[in-house]
């Protein structure tokens, strides 16, 4: 499949708004939230969140027709994942304005486990819109809703780490060693969903693609001599050595690197921000091997242009 930026930078953001509210939420369950630090945090998750949102329009053809996309609730993720988001970012929303107007701390758990309910729907919504798809056997499995959610909980608590640096040191040793954990765990179901993609067989071959019954069946051509919507939109395009030079890329930058930063820097200022921006570019390299890796079945016929 062809990756579009625009859902790359969707899914990515919301990701670490989710994650970064967790980590917050999960330190307010404990007792180990201040006020003025819980605000902020949902400031900026919800900036992370609003940024995400915003990104997913321009790959709408008609963006002011956006609103009809939740008209088919009842059957598609997609709808449903259009009204879950501004719903979790109204919960942020009220949790830190709660934090801000210093309201009773029941009050703010309430809130609190709303947004974090909402935050694990978001994560289900956005991971069954690609692992719905059937047809796509690389993305329809359990493993996509769970690296969803893992990949982006890691995220957040990371860039958690990297804001108490700044605003809360108290709180830098409890965050990394949560991102850490997090992070192990994101990294294996990764590597999981890895080796069990290179396993995959298709199910059609080119002598089903086109109703021909012979052993040896090669394309020369698709009948165009130029590119077509099927050209473009299901396939990436780049070549092997771009796409494996990704795939190293997210594998090392996604943790690994990130990971000795948080562990041998824990209480620097400076190294805590780069750790999560490191482990951003990874999971955007990440997010975009996911889209490259599905083979559309309609690859098998459209191979060449000419």
């Amino acid at each position: 499949m062809r990756p579009a930026w625009s859902v790359l930078l969707l899914t990515t953001l919301i990701g670490a708004g989710q994650g970064l509210f967790l980590a917050l939420f999960a330190l307010d369950l404990l007792g180990m939230t201040p006020s003025g630090f819980a605000a902020t945090g949902a400031a900026v998750a919800l900036g992370l969140l609003a940024a995400g949102l915003a990104s997913s329009f321009f790959h709408l053809g008609h963006p002011e027709r956006a609103w009809r996309s939740a008209a088919m609730w009842r059957t598609s993720w997609l709808s449903r994942e259009v009204i879950v988001l501004p719903a979790f970012m109204a919960a942020v929303f009220a949790w830190g304005l709660a934090h801000y107007a210093g309201l009773p701390r029941e009050a703010t758990l309430w809130i609190g486990a709303a947004g974090a309910l909402l935050a694990g729907a978001l994560f289900v919504c956005t991971g069954m819109v690609y692992a719905c798809l059937k047809f796509l056997q690389e993305w329809h499995s359990p493993l996509t809703v769970l690296n969803y959610a893992a990949l982006g909980t890691a995220s957040g608590l990371t860039a958690a780490a990297a804001l108490a640096a700044w605003l809360h040191p108290a709180l830098v040793r409890a965050c990394v060693a949560a991102a850490l954990v997090v992070g192990v765990l994101a990294y294996l179901m990764r590597l999981m969903a890895l080796a069990r993609n290179a396993r995959l067989r298709p199910k059609s071959t080119l002598a089903t693609a086109i109703g021909v019954k012979h052993p040896r069946i090669a394309q020369v051509a698709q009948g165009a001599m130029g590119g077509s919507f099927n050209t473009r939109e299901f396939f990436h395009g780049r070549p092997r050595e771009v796409v494996r030079a990704v795939r190293w890329t997210f594998l090392a930058l996604a943790f690994p690197v990130p990971a000795v930063l948080l562990m041998f820097l824990p209480d620097s200022k400076a190294m805590l921000p780069v750790a999560f921006a490191l482990q951003f570019a990874g999971l955007l390299a990440e997010r975009w091997y996911f889209f490259a890796e599905a083979n559309h079945p309609q690859n098998l016929y459209y191979q060449a242009i000419s």
